[in-house]
């Protein structure tokens, strides 16, 4: 790359810019997932809630998180990114805070819906400003950096939770796990914040290919960092024209589906249908998430990069490939009853569902215009999470209110076989470009 562009100080600010981002990912999902591990609690406590009204409480947030990431993702391609990544991140931590005062199923949704808002102006964002900040043949071993905070942070909040939830009870584990956000918000406005595209010029060496140069997936092949184009409109119409990042958000959507209702609800279905203590429940499938997570992110990152070099499709025939593996892995686990098959089976599925994290992310950023990039992935989250962890916890509660958890499950294995399906025919049908 040009001298102009790696130099110390940029190598510094990107390293700076990657710790700072990874921390927050991690502290977003201790957010997310330390609900899971009070759900029962908040069942059995005054707030006498049913199944399908905890399903809602997981994907109230989301909701909104989905609504407004696009007009997030817009304001991410156009105005500096790291003040709205503070905002962001300041209003989820105080609306995690708030939700330990709930005094019925109203207020704990409201709470838990305004966290959404807080992270729709990270989650676009964040992303888009690294691959802007490294270039484009180490964007999928940084990316895996930055989502392995997400099987650290599910863990931390599966375990912090329900030790908390133990000692001081299940509004103290929402008061904690808002707290540390607020420092992080003031960090993050330290973080430079790059030129868009400022790594998306002609590269040798990187597999013989030239970076980010075919226009078929609306890419720009000048040398020079473009500028962000400022009809948000015209974004939106190239997006929607991308096949590429159609068929690559829609395969997250499935797995999100498989994820959110995994993730969910499977400290309950420990505690409830395998009939572990709630505290066992809580760190067991955190330890799980925890080392499955980081070996999984990380593999699945470094295949994807390695193999960059023989297709253009890597990342999405690893996505692919791995989540097809992790199917029946997951089908055993929600079915065996005995532990020594089902624990076995969880760390399986798991090590392979993350193995999809970091090379799906890259593959929807490579396949855009570079000052598109936010708004890529403001959309991106609208799709995969309309059709994925919003409906999933409340389906998956409803059918157990009305069967079994463990038959509501059979839900997530099969959504994992659609999300493989779509990513092999993407990979496919890409590769005939």
């Amino acid at each position: 790359m040009p001298a102009a562009i790696d130099t110390p100080a940029t190598r510094r600010a990107a390293r700076y810019a990657l710790v700072i981002l990874t921390l927050i990912n991690l502290f977003n999902y201790l957010d997310r997932w330390v609900v899971a591990s009070v759900v029962e609690s908040i069942k059995k406590s005054e707030l006498h809630l049913s199944d399908t009204q905890l399903g809602f409480i997981g994907t109230g947030f989301i909701v909104v998180y989905t609504l407004t990431s696009p007009l997030f993702g817009a304001l991410g391609d156009r105005k500096s990114r790291p003040p709205l990544i503070a905002l962001g991140v300041a209003v989820w931590s105080v609306a995690t805070s708030l939700a330990g005062f709930a005094r019925g199923f109203l207020s704990l949704f409201i709470a838990r819906s305004t966290v959404g808002v807080g992270e729709a102006a990270y989650g676009t964002i964040a992303p888009a400003l690294l691959a802007d900040s490294f270039p484009i043949e180490r964007r999928g071993r940084v990316l895996s950096v930055f989502f392995a905070a997400i099987p650290i942070g599910s863990a931390a909040g599966y375990i912090l939770g329900g030790l908390v939830d133990q000692h001081f009870g299940w509004r103290a584990a929402f008061w904690i796990a808002g707290a540390p956000g607020l420092l992080l918000a003031l960090l993050v406005l330290i973080v430079k914040d790059p030129p868009r595209g400022l790594h998306d010029v002609r590269e040798s060496g990187v597999g013989g290919r030239e970076s980010e140069t075919d226009s078929s997936e609306g890419t720009s092949s000048d040398s020079r960092p473009p500028t962000p184009d400022p009809r948000w409109t015209d974004a939106y119409r190239d997006l929607f024209r991308n096949r590429s990042f159609i068929l690559a958000a829609l395969g997250y959507g499935a797995y999100t589906f498989a994820l959110g209702g995994l993730g969910f609800w499977m400290p309950a279905f420990l505690e409830r249908v395998r009939g572990m203590p709630r505290s066992e429940a809580t760190v067991t499938f955190g330890g799980i998430a925890l080392v499955t997570g980081f070996v999984g992110t990380f593999a699945g990152g470094w295949l994807g990069d390695l193999f960059l070099s023989r297709s253009k499709q890597s990342y999405l025939w690893v996505s692919g490939i791995a989540t097809l593996i992790a199917a029946p892995a997951t089908y055993i686990a929600v079915s065996n009853p005995h532990r020594s098959v089902y624990l076995p089976a969880i760390a399986i599925a798991e090590v392979f569902i993350f193995m999809c994290t970091g090379p799906v992310n890259s593959a929807i950023i490579n396949v855009v215009k570079p000052a598109e990039r936010a708004t890529a992935l403001g959309l991106s989250v609208l799709v995969m999470h309309l059709i994925g962890d919003i409906p999933s916890p409340p389906l998956i509660g409803l059918v157990s209110d009305h069967t079994s958890l463990e038959r509501a499950f059979m839900l997530v294995p099969l959504a994992i076989v659609i999300a493989g399906c779509i990513w092999m025919y993407a990979a496919w049908r890409g590769s005939e470009l």
